[in-house]
């Protein structure tokens, strides 16, 4: 039978929460009994991304079968369908909160007749703190540092997490990590999902595993989460390029970079790489990044000494000290290749260019922050010449095109100040059309959307600043604060953009509250430098804070939301975030966070 929409579209009136609007002839359905939620106890489940929740309802006269929808206005009649049943009740699993928290369900009663809609529910602070995912590592240890990076592939099924001060000397995949011989050598954890449950994959070291080398001081994953880059920025040797040899300790804290790569059923090394002007403390891995599909890599050098300015200048020098260099590789064929140097347009000593990088999806837009650069210009492809706002900081945006990269944009805050700290971190949306960046020590009072910057009455509380690319030139979109705004918050010390560019999370990693899980208070500061993070969604033109997200376990000093550990799907419904100064005891997936016994081990959350 032909059903005839009476009312339009379920929008306008779910929108309001209420029963009515069906489709259908003579014998249409009554709407649905009011409907509820009911969060089964944890017990002794290992999974929660995908946790059972029961959905009940009353019952429809007429009705002879019911589905469950997710409000969704991509889908028909508005329903993503999770579910049909004959009968009152469906059993499922939502997938993460951070999906769940955005939204409403709803139950359709049909009959040969048509549709009738039932009242919206949300999801409560209760129900969505059930779902939250905790991972630990398997080898836990004090001082670790576990969760110091984060990275989610794009389809949001693989984490790979960065313990910098591990200090096992293991090498290779799945070695021994129950030694502490090497101190701060670090090492990197992967974790699937799959068959509805989180499991650790890997233990990754490098090759040449060395003490303070900090592996795992950044990671990246690509879309698939099949390759894997490593940063470890301490790393020692004097060899340049790929595939030299790393054992010796000739150019202390040059840094390395390493690619790995999931193949038959297990991870293995691919790649060892240097920079090609090597040189002591430069720092060369201390940011890396991948394109989607595992092809180009970007590594930052964020304390590189060259005065080269622009792309593939001359870096054999160190005539300035600290300004930082970036570094393009390509894979091709079966080998990685340096395709570019990269140096800022305004290089200028301690400005830190490189500190972090992001690349887009398809590897031809990079984004590059420098946090302690200086001048006092605002907005785009100002002045950058002068040295009037020191620490104020700088962003640029590069695009490669007709083999070859050059500098598109040249990007500073649109309330420019001295030690703001701009630039750091700075990541882009799949197209390389949508920046966001990260001003950690910028001072204003101000909360929300676009309010006045223009004031430094809450130091270091921080901000995020959203730029969007249109009509073949950059502009800012949205000047963005927090909810609670408080002095040394340092909000925007992390942050992620989904692909499509529409959702954005950032972390404050110093935020007192004493809130935990999703939706709690915030207007306390009981916990000091617990960690908050922050999700925003962009719709009907504007964009607008959507949820306030915790720690299922919050406690002073873990650090929630730290640079590098905040990272989302390409999707924007998935979430994970670090807190790698988090001190339980437990080890593995969901264990009992609670006993503070391992103080600095760290931990990840995923949303």
């Amino acid at each position: 039978m032909l059903l005839i929409n009476k009312c339009s579209l379920l929008a306008p009136v779910l929108a309001l929460g209420t029963t009515a609007c069906f489709w259908g002839a003579a014998d249409s359905t009554s709407p649905p009994g009011s409907l509820n939620l009911l969060a089964p106890s944890v017990g002794g489940l290992s999974d929660k991304k995908h946790y059972p929740v029961t959905f009940t309802w009353g019952r429809s006269s007429g009705a002879t079968s019911y589905t469950l929808c997710r409000k969704n206005d991509a889908y028909s009649n508005n329903c993503e369908s999770l579910g049909s049943t004959t009968e009152l009740s469906l059993t499922l699993g939502l997938g993460g909160p951070l999906k769940n928290l955005l939204t409403d369900f709803f139950v359709l009663a049909t009959n040969s007749g048509g549709s009738t809609a039932s009242n919206t529910k949300s999801l409560t602070t209760q129900d969505l703190n059930t779902l939250i995912s905790y991972i630990k590592a398997s080898n836990t240890q004090t001082l670790d540092r576990f969760a110091s990076s984060v990275s989610l592939s794009g389809d949001g099924n693989t984490v790979a997490v960065g313990a910098r001060n591990e200090d096992s000397n293991a090498t290779g995949i799945n070695g021994d990590g129950s030694n502490d011989d090497d101190s701060a050598a670090g090492a990197v954890y992967v974790y699937r999902y799959a068959d509805d449950s989180w499991s650790q994959q890997a233990y990754v070291k490098a090759s040449n595993t060395g003490a303070g080398d900090l592996f795992g001081f950044s990671v990246s994953l690509s879309d698939d989460g099949n390759t894997l880059a490593v940063g470890a920025g301490w790393e020692d040797s004097n060899s340049t390029g790929i595939n030299q040899d790393g054992s010796n300790d000739g150019a202390i804290d040059s840094g390395a970079a390493y690619v790995f790569r999931f193949s038959s059923g297990s991870w293995g090394e691919q790649a060892y790489i240097k920079a090609s002007n090597t040189g002591g403390s430069d720092l060369f891995g201390a940011s890396v990044s991948l394109s989607g599909d595992g092809n180009t890599l970007a590594v930052g050098a964020y304390a590189e000494d060259s005065d080269a300015t622009g792309i593939n200048g001359d870096g054999s020098n160190d005539n300035r000290s600290n300004t930082g260099a970036v570094y393009v590789y390509r894979f091709s064929g079966s080998s990685w290749s340096q395709q570019a140097y990269i140096k800022a347009s305004n290089a200028g000593a301690e400005d830190y260019f490189g500190s972090p990088v992001t690349l887009s999806k398809n590897g031809s837009t990079l984004a590059v922050g420098a946090d302690g650069e200086d001048s006092n210009a605002t907005g785009i492809n100002g002045d950058g010449s002068n040295d009037g706002a020191s620490g104020a900081g700088a962003a640029y945006v590069y695009r490669f095109a007709s083999g070859s990269w050059s500098e598109q944009a040249y990007i500073k805050a649109s309330n420019t100040g001295g030690s703001d700290k701009f630039g750091y971190p700075v990541s882009l949306s799949d197209d390389g059309n949508t920046l966001a960046v990260g001003a950690r020590g910028e001072d204003s009072n101000t909360t929300g959307i676009n309010g006045d910057g223009s004031n430094d009455g809450a130091s270091n509380a921080g901000a995020a600043y959203l730029y969007r690319f249109v009509n073949a030139s950059w502009s800012e979109q949205a000047y963005i604060k927090a909810s609670n705004t408080g002095s040394d918050d340092t909000f925007g010390h992390s942050l992620s953009v989904s692909g499509d560019g529409n959702t954005l999370v950032v972390g404050a990693r110093w935020e007192d509250s004493d809130a935990t899980g999703v939706k709690g208070d915030d207007s306390n500061d009981s916990a000091s430098n617990a960690g908050a993070v922050y999700v925003y969604r962009f719709a009907d033109a504007n964009w607008s804070e959507q949820v306030y997200i915790k720690a299922s376990n919050t406690g002073s000093d873990d650090y929630f939301g730290r640079a590098a550990a905040v990272s989302l799907s390409a999707d924007g419904n998935t979430l994970a975030v670090g807190a790698d100064e988090e001190d339980s005891i437990a080890t593995g997936i969901n264990g009992d966070g609670s006993d503070d016994s391992a103080s600095g081990a760290g931990a990840v959350f995923i949303y």
